[in-house]
């Protein structure tokens, strides 16, 4: 394989003719410039320059290698860019996994921000609960006992409490928190898939409380829920994030004892963790929930 430095010599003697010319343009001595050269041609096995009086005058080989060297140089170029460009994450790929509320309450300005500071990057963002696949970035509620593997880097984003959501003429309404044991008796709404990391969350608590919870309507989304509380079917526990705006006519109060809460963090695999645009992300996620709760 032919060394790059010495066809970068090659062609710099080509265009000023002289070696002093280019030993001063690339920062060599003239002596270092002759040895160059001169191990390019033991490389190559032409004569590439001829001596002209008390100078040099390249042989038509040298000048067919130097021009042919042209595409290279430039190729190396490009690809000196895109190691730049990977270097400062403005090109390639970030997976980005996420749960519902996360998705809807915080996705959109990340990924808003991301396009607007990374434009060539390519981000895949994939609902965990259809996707189980492993993302490079996870926004994650943590299952009870987790314990993550060593090839990857856990950042504490929140703990978002849980509440139970009732009609305003309930008698728990106008109550500051509820003991999670009082609604032992009371006909549930569910608003989870059964396999959540959320409702296992919720089911250690009342567990914790001493009962399992009387579900009389299964739904799998917090929003698909709470119509149905106001219908008088039953209550349901949904977490802060979740609720967002209520209809008219119901309330949400905190339950306690436990404290129920689900702790929302955001997992960075290692391999990426130096990555700008995943470091963006995580300082986004932490800027958005820094005033939460």
């Amino acid at each position: 394989m032919l060394d790059l430095p010495r066809l970068r010599v090659l062609r710099a003697v080509v265009a000023t003719g002289s070696i002093r010319a280019s030993a001063a343009a690339l920062g060599y001595t003239p002596s270092a410039v002759s040895q160059q050269l001169s191990s390019l041609q033991r490389e190559t096995g032409l004569q590439l320059f001829e001596r002209v009086g008390r100078g040099i005058e390249p042989t038509t080989a040298g000048r067919t290698l130097a021009a042919e060297a042209e595409s290279l140089f430039e190729a190396v170029s490009r690809l000196e860019g895109v190691v730049g460009d990977l270097r400062a994450g403005r090109i390639g790929s970030l997976s980005i996994g996420y749960f519902g509320t996360a998705g809807a309450t915080w996705l959109p300005s990340i990924v808003a921000a991301l396009r607007a500071e990374f434009p060539e990057l390519r981000l895949e963002l994939r609902l965990t609960e259809l996707d189980p696949s492993d993302p490079d970035i996870d926004i994650l509620v943590e299952r009870p006992g987790t314990e993550y593997p060593p090839q990857v880097a856990v950042h504490h984003l929140i703990d978002d409490p849980y509440l139970v959501v009732v009609r305003e003429d309930d008698p728990l309404a106008g109550r500051a928190e509820v003991p999670l044991a009082e609604l032992a008796d009371r006909h549930w709404v569910d608003n989870d898939v059964a396999a959540g990391a959320c409702r296992q969350v919720l089911l250690e608590s009342c567990a914790e409380a001493g009962f399992a919870p009387r579900f009389v309507v299964e739904t799998r989304d917090y929003q698909t829920a709470i119509p149905f509380v106001a219908t008088g079917i039953g209550v349901t526990v949904i977490p802060r994030l979740g609720i967002g705006n209520l209809p008219a006519g119901l309330t949400a109060v905190p339950v306690v004892a436990p404290a129920t809460v689900r702790r929302i963090n955001v997992v960075v695999k290692k391999s990426v963790a130096d990555h700008p645009a995943a470091q963006r992300t995580v300082e986004l996620l932490r800027g958005l929930t820094a005033g939460d709760f």
